[in-house]
């Protein structure tokens, strides 16, 4: 179940979105064209264990095969509007222009971030989140080609990793995400997981060294105690 407050007169500003973040909630609108957000408060929290990743063999290869290039931070506005943009399957958002309008400052802020997918000089995939502290809140993903958005999130993961980050958000859990070894916690555990990942000193690095080397660290990934 979930637990949504609705924001009728109360507007909302960047910092306030990020004290949102620190507090555990996150925003959403019911559609693209919706003229209202509501603040998101689960009480099964999706997160995907950045010591519990699933790199599976086939896709370890596409990564390693030079088929995609990949960027980080090179186009925020872009990304934000094509994870935004109706695609078979998904013909409808729950990003507004309020929420688009709301991540493209906090790009400009220095917290929000993206990473895409290039093919042929087009983007064909990416995702974008915020970062506070050693947390990372993931907030939506896109393909336009097969294993598009799976190059991203490893590229994700693996630049977390490197830069000393602890906690991945994943809001909700979807198959996509599932395959990867994202798990759901309770509430409560994940906002003392929380807690401890923003006292966490991270970085965020878009173009770290040895992210070859990651890659095949994820294809090996350390034994899970739990979620």
């Amino acid at each position: 179940m979930l637990g949504a407050v609705s924001r009728h007169t109360v507007q909302i500003t960047p910092d306030l979105l990020l004290r949102a973040y620190r507090a555990g909630l996150f925003p959403m609108a019911e559609s693209r064209t919706a003229g209202q957000l509501y603040w998101l408060d689960p009480e099964m929290r999706g997160i995907l264990p950045l010591q519990g990743f699933h790199l599976p063999r086939r896709l370890a290869r596409t990564l390693l095969s030079g088929a995609f290039t990949v960027t980080a931070d090179a186009d925020f506005a872009q990304t934000i509007a094509l994870c935004a943009a109706p695609a078979p399957g998904r013909e409808d958002s729950w990003i507004n222009p309020e929420i688009e309008q709301l991540f493209n400052a906090l790009h400009a802020m220095g917290v929000g971030h993206s990473v895409e997918v290039w093919q042929e000089g087009r983007m064909v995939g990416g995702l974008y989140g915020v970062a506070l502290g050693g947390a990372f809140f993931g907030e939506s993903m896109f393909s336009r080609a097969r294993d598009a958005s799976k190059v991203a999130l490893v590229h994700l993961v693996a630049r977390l990793r490197l830069g000393g980050f602890t906690l991945l958000d994943t809001q909700f859990i979807t198959g996509h995400l599932s395959q990867f070894g994202a798990v759901e916690i309770p509430r409560a555990l994940y906002r003392q997981r929380l807690a401890k990942a923003l006292e966490q000193p991270a970085r965020w690095l878009p173009a770290p060294e040895g992210l070859e080397e990651e890659f095949r660290a994820l294809r090996a990934p350390l034994p899970k105690t739990g979620p």
